[in-house]
């Protein structure tokens, strides 16, 4: 399941969205569960670009007896059927998410490594998703959203990511050619045949380990570090 990406500058490369309103808003460039990014949606009268935030029901949103759980990614197979999705999926609050790169962990060297995934050339990528609406305190509207995945056990890149013996599964990424079509779907069955495996000879793949932290400053009254000790990013 991917639960980080790079979302696109939009003083750089969202000029490959131009079908859509450039973003008006602050978001950071490596989006993680519960981060605010742009996903790209159909209304009335024509397109929007929204802030919505990573993860169909936010972690505010998790009742405090209820185990918390990740909802980054939802199943194609089971969208239809599972409680967080399926309200999202039949109504066909589809959505276009701006995605530079995806990662994921490799463990073929035993242990596991971050890989950034993209489409070959760095050509900014769209990745296929659902959104849904929630109400705040103050009684306006906030969005979520995830990504939607298929199976790819047999596909020759994706295949290579996740824990061994775990289902190997890739998000599903839209052509630009495509972009209005998917978003303008009018049923589910239409929906589900965009729901495929990109061609792996049209994706680049390295390893792109999360660099170290530096070790944090003591004041001189603090105690001192143990040796070697070092924080690292989540």
């Amino acid at each position: 399941m991917c639960t980080s990406y790079e979302s696109n500058n939009p003083a750089e490369r969202f000029d490959a969205f131009s079908m859509f309103p450039a973003p008006d808003f602050d978001y950071r460039h490596e989006i993680y569960k519960d981060y605010a990014a742009p996903v790209f949606r159909r209304i009335e009268g024509g397109w929007s670009t929204d802030a919505a935030t990573f993860g169909m029901v936010p972690r505010k949103r998790i009742p405090p007896h209820i185990k918390v759980f990740d909802t980054m990614n939802a199943r194609a197979e089971t969208i239809g059927e599972k409680r967080s999705f399926n309200g999202a999926w039949n109504r066909l609050q589809l959505c276009l998410i701006p995605c530079q790169t995806f990662f994921e962990p490799n463990y073929e060297t035993g242990k596991a490594v971050r890989w950034r995934i993209r489409v070959a050339g760095s050509e900014p990528t769209a990745v296929a998703g659902l959104w849904r609406a929630w109400e705040e305190p103050d009684g306006a509207a906030s969005l979520s959203f995830t990504m939607l995945t298929v199976n790819a056990d047999q596909h020759p890149l994706m295949r290579r990511f996740h824990k061994p013996g775990d289902e190997k599964r890739s998000v599903v990424i839209i052509r630009p050619d495509a972009y209005e079509d998917w978003l303008s779907c009018r049923n589910t069955d239409e929906a589900r045949s965009f729901l495929q495996l990109y061609p792996a000879d049209e994706m680049d793949a390295e390893a792109f380990p999360l660099p170290s932290r530096a070790p944090k400053t003591k004041s001189p009254e603090a105690e001192p570090p143990e040796d070697g000790q070092q924080s690292l990013l989540d």
